[in-house]
């Protein structure tokens, strides 16, 4: 078999099915990675959303038989929205992070490799191959560098010349021996942009995340959010994308190469009191299509009360004074407590007197009292 012959067959049909760059690696053991995976974990510094197993992370052969390649693919998506919403007095929005905007990419990466999975056993049907797209054992982001899609930045993102970092990766190990791509030079340089943007400090150096900072993460977790970084989410209700706004190699680039990845803006940037009282049913009808639902509506709910308590909504009063009532969730109630004490006024003031007495759980009681402490010092 040519392989030379088959690489190139095998770029050109990724062409006619929306990959928007492609390409190849060996399945060599990614040691450089598995060593800085290793100091990430010493340091507390991963999210916990990762593959626990560090070998299996850095070592393709422990998940395919024999491998000898890997390809890695890459789809551009929008950094602006063709159709735009304000967000104004008495109805505030919310943003998720243009990761999240359109069809859940996780849906879309996997549809590329698996038409190109079907390409290739067409050509050699005994080949062995597995995909995989961020919720698989290997790091997308190392693959993709070393397969000379792009080069890591220092925002621990994969930058390409072509795309900036508006990007989504997946790869396909292979048991075919293609001939290894070349890396792409790091184009960094001096730059910090990525470092000076981001709100919590999370990347501590050029390339290295403390992800139990980063707003992203946070806006993903399921507990209260930490006092220190409640005001610095703003009105993300998913994800973030200020290290990658700062990027120069992100400026004016925007692609809309693929009708799935437009975002709907009413759920790309929603209204923000709706969302306090949507059921489960409800969510998973507006939001249940994009990457940002995975976590469900509860961090969502509880990521839009700290936004519209950043926005001083006193509109939202009512809403917030329902979900300190009625909720059962510890969270929302801690959360609703604390953001009618940011937003302030004769109405939340009541409401926190009033809940501050029938209140037994002991983190709601803590809320509830830094919540009456903000009106006081008004």
């Amino acid at each position: 078999m040519d392989f030379s012959k088959l690489k190139e067959e095998i770029i050109a049909y990724s062409k006619t099915i929306g990959i928007d760059k492609i390409g190849f690696t060996t399945a060599d053991p990614f040691t450089e990675l598995k060593n800085r995976l290793i100091r990430q974990q010493e340091l507390g510094y991963q999210s916990g959303f990762e593959e626990p197993d560090i070998e299996k992370r850095t070592n393709p052969a422990l998940l395919l038989e024999e491998p000898r390649s890997i390809i890695s693919i890459a789809l551009a998506y929008p950094a602006k929205m063709k159709i735009r919403v304000e967000s104004k007095k008495g109805e505030r929005r919310g943003i998720f992070c243009r990761a999240s905007w359109g069809l859940d990419y996780h849906r879309i990466i996997k549809d590329r490799l698996q038409r190109l999975e079907e390409f290739i056993l067409a050509k050699i049907p005994g080949a062995r191959l597995k995909s995989m797209v961020d919720t698989g054992e290997l790091s997308d982001r190392a693959v993709a560098v070393r397969a000379g899609i792009g080069w890591s930045g220092k925002n621990c993102a994969v930058i390409t010349p072509e795309f900036g970092s508006y990007i989504y990766i997946g790869e396909m190990i292979t048991s075919l021996p293609f001939e290894p791509d070349t890396l792409v030079e790091d184009q960094c340089g001096s730059c910090t942009k990525c470092l000076d943007a981001c709100p919590t400090g999370a990347l501590i150096q050029g390339g290295q995340i403390n992800a139990q900072r980063c707003i992203s993460f946070l806006t993903q977790t399921k507990g209260m959010i930490p006092d220190e970084f409640r005001d610095k989410i703003g009105n993300r209700v998913y994800g973030c994308d200020s290290c990658q706004t700062a990027c120069p190699y992100n400026k004016g680039k925007n692609f809309h190469f693929h009708r799935e990845m437009e975002p709907d803006p009413e759920v790309a940037k929603p209204l923000l009191r709706p969302i306090l009282s949507l059921s489960n049913r409800e969510f998973k009808i507006k939001f249940g299509h994009v990457s940002g639902a995975w976590r469900g509506k509860k961090p969502i709910q509880r990521n839009a009360m700290i936004a519209l308590a950043h926005f001083k909504d006193k509109t939202a009063v009512p809403d917030l004074i329902k979900v300190l009532e009625k909720e059962a969730s510890q969270v929302a109630k801690g959360t609703a407590a604390w953001a009618l004490g940011k937003i302030g006024g004769e109405l939340a003031l009541a409401a926190l007197k009033k809940a501050k007495d029938r209140e037994t759980d002991p983190e709601v009681l803590k809320e509830i009292k830094k919540g009456l402490a903000m009106i006081a010092q008004e």
